[in-house]
């Protein structure tokens, strides 16, 4: 079957949505720690729904993966691995910023950096699996396009920043905490920055995990399918670094036990009434009784699972929507980022997390994201360009 990209834009739209989507429903996640239900959810994220779904729709799987070399599996759970720690700190952007803000932020340094990172660190290591060393772009027409829609892609991070610090100016805490429980713009920034640059090896694991998807075609894999194999070695690498962190975060806040209890425990009790630790507030400790800490197990395991299966399909559909756009591949990564901006600014808009602010903030943010997507367009023509060059 030859490539389809009108169906490959398809795929990636719906990749988005998924991505855009995956943190609602955390929001009916109630009386469990941050830690516990993103451990939950990144079980079926990172483990089972590759599994599951790499067995069903792939040719010999096991096979497949067992004869790579170490090089590529290395590089590839590696990669993933560094993806981890932006996917762990992703979901504290949630928290801190909500989700059109804490996503506008973070993906735009990921479409910015998911173009900076690999040719950088082709400079200082030529082994690793990337075309070109950032100097050899920068000395070419479509390099210098790309690197100014990066610098487009930052500007739009300062105005989106920018409305954010007006949003933290322009309401009283009670105000703030309505949308989103736990808003704090300058740790919600810091957070961003370094989720969206770690984030960004998630386009080069797939890349260096090229030679699996070449297997599982010589296997007899529909090659719409051929990038899952990939995924369970990422993932692998991202719930490496999720679970040792959460580990970490169960040991120095004894929530652990929350896996398994009925109710909480009393110096847990303010954790939020709805919305997990997003919306709904907090109780007070010495107003919480008994039936306060009532733990709804069965909806958290639940609502944990929907949300980490929905974020997987943000990759499941991005490796059918690379298959499917042939010589326009190179839009695979821009496209996919500037759906979820669109798709998590929607949703922000949904939950109100701007009521109350000001008109020029409303303003701010609706800028800010217009250019974080116009950057994305503009990296992915320096790309064009740079194909067109190469295929004449």
């Amino acid at each position: 079957m030859s490539p389809n990209p009108f169906l490959g834009v398809l795929f990636h739209w719906l990749g988005g949505l998924a991505s855009g989507s995956f943190y609602v429903p955390y929001k009916g996640v109630k009386k469990w720690s941050w830690e516990t239900y993103w451990l939950v959810g990144g079980v079926f994220s990172w483990i089972v729904c590759p599994w599951v779904l790499g067995l069903a729709l792939t040719n010999d799987l096991v096979g497949v993966l067992r004869q790579q070399s170490a090089g590529t599996l290395g590089w590839t759970y590696f990669f993933g691995a560094l993806w981890g720690l932006g996917g762990l700190t992703f979901g504290l952007t949630m928290r801190y910023l909500g989700m059109s803000l804490g996503m506008g932020v973070a993906l735009g340094y990921c479409a910015a950096f998911g173009t900076l990172l690999p040719p950088i660190f082709k400079s200082f290591a030529p082994v690793i699996p990337v075309a070109q060393a950032i100097g050899e772009i920068a000395a070419t027409t479509p390099g210098r396009c790309t690197l100014a829609g990066v610098a487009i892609c930052l500007l739009g991070i300062g105005v989106a920043a920018l409305a954010g610090l007006n949003k933290e100016r322009e309401l009283p805490e009670a105000e703030k905490k309505k949308a989103i429980a736990e808003f704090a713009f300058t740790k919600g920034i810091l957070v961003a920055t370094f989720s969206g640059v770690m984030s960004a090896c998630f386009a080069f694991a797939l890349t260096a995990g090229n030679p699996i998807g070449d297997a599982s075609r010589a296997a007899g894999t529909d090659p719409i399918w051929t990038g899952l194999p990939k995924l369970v070695v990422v993932l692998l690498g991202g719930f490496t670094t999720n679970f040792i962190a959460c580990a970490a975060l169960h040991w120095r806040n004894r929530t652990a036990y929350q896996y398994f209890a009925t109710h909480v425990r009393p110096e847990h009790a303010g954790l939020a009434v709805s919305g997990g630790e997003h919306g709904g507030g907090r109780a007070p400790r010495e107003q919480a009784g008994a039936s306060d800490r009532k733990v709804p197990v069965l909806a958290n395991y639940l609502f944990s699972a929907l949300a980490g299966a929905t974020w997987y399909f943000q990759f499941f559909f991005y490796t059918m929507g690379e298959t499917q756009m042939g010589r326009f591949g190179f839009t695979s990564w821009t496209l996919h980022m500037a759906s979820i901006i669109i798709f998590s600014t929607l949703w922000g808009v949904y939950f109100r997390e701007w009521r109350g602010s000001s008109r020029r903030t409303h303003r701010l943010i609706t800028a800010g994201l217009g250019v974080l997507v116009l950057s994305t367009l503009v990296i992915g023509y320096g790309t064009y360009l740079g194909s067109a060059n190469a295929h004449p």
